[in-house]
This record gives structure tokens, sequence and C-alpha cells, in this order.
């Protein structure tokens, strides 16, 4: 008999954030593992080509335009995602922005605008996505957090606070959810190679700060998107079912060290 630990065939998720560097990561390894897949995001551009990359790997796969800081665009989101698919069985929350300054450099609007994003970007999803999981029998909630959510950033500090928030909500809705079979989890990225931490590795004004990042890292690398989707398949497959509440480092042992 085959083991479906991991198979995720018939199975719909919805990533946010999905059309580029670590959401997208792990959608092509939930594609992979069979589920489709609902990429909500705002750059339609980018959208489109995520969305021809996992058809091409033969699940169905759409897009769409979403502001999670939205409560009418999140309602709408998963709405399409039940009208496309019938289902929602999974829900991978890893829209997020960080600013980087000094903390005494930035605006209230910086502080909010990443915590809209980020905090709030998480929660709303999670609260749209409940009932359907609940009435269907169980679900897969996903939060992305970061290795900030463990410990402290001196040029991101709003961020940092954002995935803290994360982690918590991730433990405070395992717990609630848990009679639901719902299981809700983090997975906390390292130093991954994105276009978010592009002028960490290329600006010439942060070599320093390269350098000594890299040195720390045991695994020898900075991570890339595709280090994420075995962590996320694993939590979003049967395999992690009695697995909740908890945020797991993909990080080449950077907060090991």
């Amino acid at each position: 008999m085959a083991n479906t630990s991991f198979d995720l065939s018939g199975k719909a998720a919805v990533i946010t954030g999905g059309n580029g560097g670590i959401g997208l990561g792990i959608a092509v390894g939930l594609a992979e593992a069979g589920a489709d897949i609902l990429i909500a995001a705002r750059n339609t551009q980018k959208t489109e080509a995520a969305v021809k990359r996992l058809q091409a790997l033969g699940v169905r796969a759409v897009g769409t335009t979403t502001n999670v800081q939205n409560e009418g665009e999140v309602t709408d989101m998963v709405k399409l995602a039940l009208d496309e698919f019938g289902r929602l069985d999974i829900l991978v929350n890893n829209a997020g922005i960080g600013i980087r300054k000094s903390p005494q450099d930035y605006t209230l609007d910086d502080w909010n605008l990443i915590m809209d994003i980020n905090l709030t970007g998480t929660f709303l999803p999670c609260r749209e996505a409940y009932s359907h999981m609940a009435s269907a029998g169980g679900g897969k909630i996903i939060n992305i957090g970061s290795m900030t959510s463990i410990f402290g950033h001196d040029l991101v500090m709003p961020y940092s606070a954002s995935k803290g928030g994360v982690v918590q909500l991730t433990k405070s809705l395992a717990t609630a959810w848990a009679k639901d079979n719902i299981q809700v989890n983090a997975m906390l990225p390292g130093w991954i190679e994105t276009d978010m931490t592009e002028p960490l590795r290329t600006e010439e004004g942060f070599r320093e700060r390269y350098e000594l990042i890299s040195a720390r890292i045991p695994h020898g690398r900075w991570g890339t998107p595709d280090d994420m989707a075995g962590t996320a398949v694993f939590l979003a497959a049967p395999a992690s079912d009695y697995v909740t509440g908890v945020s797991i480092p993909i990080d080449g042992g950077y907060v090991a060290f």
C-alpha cells in the first residue's frame, strides 16, 4: 500500500504572497505533492507567471489580487478558492513587508503598515478560513514567521515585533482550534535568498554584515525558497496531524549556533 502521509492530491491551498520568493517556493512544493493552488498577491504580472509555473506541474492553479490588510478582499480570496476548488484545506500566510531603519527613525505610518500586513494580514485569512475548515472536518494553517520571531534585529524592529506576534498568534489559534482538527503551525525562515534580503547580499554598505551572517550559518550557505518546500509539505500533509502550535526554524542551523 502506498504511503499517503505526504500526499496532497485532492487538496486545495491558498498562499498569500505566493507569487515569488519564499511563497512561490512553498507553492511549488505543495503543487508537486498534488495540491491545487490559489496564489493571492498584489503584483499581477508575477502572479500570472507563478500560476503558469504551477499549472505546468499538472495541478489546477489560479491567481487573484489580494491586499491582506483588507477584510473584504480576504473574504473574496477565500470565496474564490471555494468557488474554484470546492474546498479549502491548506492556508499559508506568507504575505509580508520589511522596512530597514534604526528604531528611532520609524514613523507611525511605517509601524502601522508593517503590523497591518505582517500580523493583521495573518490574522484575517486565518479567521476567514476557520469556519470553512471547521465545517469540513479540519485543515492546515501555516504562518510564516521569521528567525526575528526569536531574537531582535537592530534594523527591522517593527518587522521583528510583527513576526514575534505571528508566533504567539499561531500558538493561540492552535490551542483554540485543536477541537476542530485544525493544525496551526509556523515556519521561521532564516537567511533566505529573496528580493527582500537582496540588499544585504549585494550592497556594499552591508558587506560586513553579510559576511558575519554567512559565517554563523552552520550549513555553510544562505537558504533558497526551495529549501522551504519540504517543511511546508510536512505541515500541510497528514504526516503532521498530531503537530500543532509549533514554530520550526528553516535556517541551516543559524539559531542553534
